[in-house]
C-alpha cells in the first residue's frame, strides 16, 4: 500500500527520501553530530526513506537498518534519537527520485512498493563502513540503502560525485547525491526542539 504524509509541511509518499543535515545547535549531541556532517560533501549530510502509514521512516544509522516513526508530521531529532542510535539532525527537505521520470502511475505505485519492501527486508543489518563498496546487501550507509532499493527497479542515484583528489570516492553514493539528482524541496522552516 501506498502512503502519503505530511513532514514538516512537506508531501511525501511512500518511497520518497527525507533529507538531513547533521547536528542541531542546540544540544549537545547535535555538536558531536555538525562534526560528522562535515565529512560528507554537500549540505545534505543523512537520508531516510518514508515508508508510511503516519510518520514511519527506515533508514541505516549507527544501529544500523531500523525503522522509526516521525511522530505528528513533525522531524524532531531529539524525540526521534533514541531509537536511531543518537542520531541528531536537522530536516532539509524530500528529495522524490520518481517524479518526472514519466512513468505511469501503476507502474510509479509498483516502484514505490518495491522499493519500500526491499529496504524493511534490511531491518536488522548492520551499518556499512566499507562507503566505497555500495554494491553489497550485508550492510548498509544511509545513502546505499536507497541506492540499492532504486536500482534494484532501474533507477540509478549515483550520480558519480567524488571527493576531489581522492581516486574511487566516485564509487560512494552520498546523500548529496540523491538531493542533487531528483526533484526536491526544501523545508521551508526549521521546527524547533520545542515541537
Amino acid at each position: 500500500m501506498i502512503h502519503t504524509h505530511q513532514i514538516n509541511g512537506l508531501t511525501v509518499q511512500t518511497g520518497d527520501v527525507i533529507c538531513t543535515m547533521n547536528g542541531k545547535p542546540d544540544i549537545l549531541p547535535g555538536e558531536f553530530w555538525r562534526l560528522v556532517g562535515r565529512l560528507v560533501p554537500g549540505d545534505v549530510d543523512h537520508v531516510a526513506m518514508y515508508l508510511g502509514p503516519e510518520g514511519r521512516c527506515i533508514e541505516s544509522g549507527a544501529k544500523g537498518v531500523v525503522t522509526f516513526e516521525a511522530k505528528g508530521g513533525h522531524w524532531v531529532a531529539e524525540k526521534m534519537m533514541r531509537k536511531r542510535g543518537h542520531l541528531v539532525d536537522t530536516f532539509y527537505g524530500v528529495a522524490y527520485p520518481l517524479v518526472g521520470r514519466g512513468l505511469s502511475s501503476e507502474l510509479e505505485e509498483q516502484v514505490r512498493q518495491d522499493v519500500a519492501t526491499f529496504a524493511l527486508a534490511q531491518v536488522g543489518k548492520p551499518y556499512n563502513l566499507n562507503f566505497l563498496n555500495a554494491n553489497t546487501e550485508d550492510a548498509f550507509y544511509c545513502s546505499q540503502l536507497i541506492y540499492r532499493a532504486y536500482l534494484r527497479c532501474g533507477i540509478d542515484l549515483n550520480t558519480g560525485l567524488a571527493m576531489e583528489g581522492l581516486p574511487g570516492t566516485n564509487m560512494i553514493v552520498y546523500p548529496q547525491e540523491i538531493w542533487s539528482g531528483c526533484i526536491h524541496r526544501m523545508a521551508e522552516v526549521p521546527v524547533s526542539s520545542n515541537q
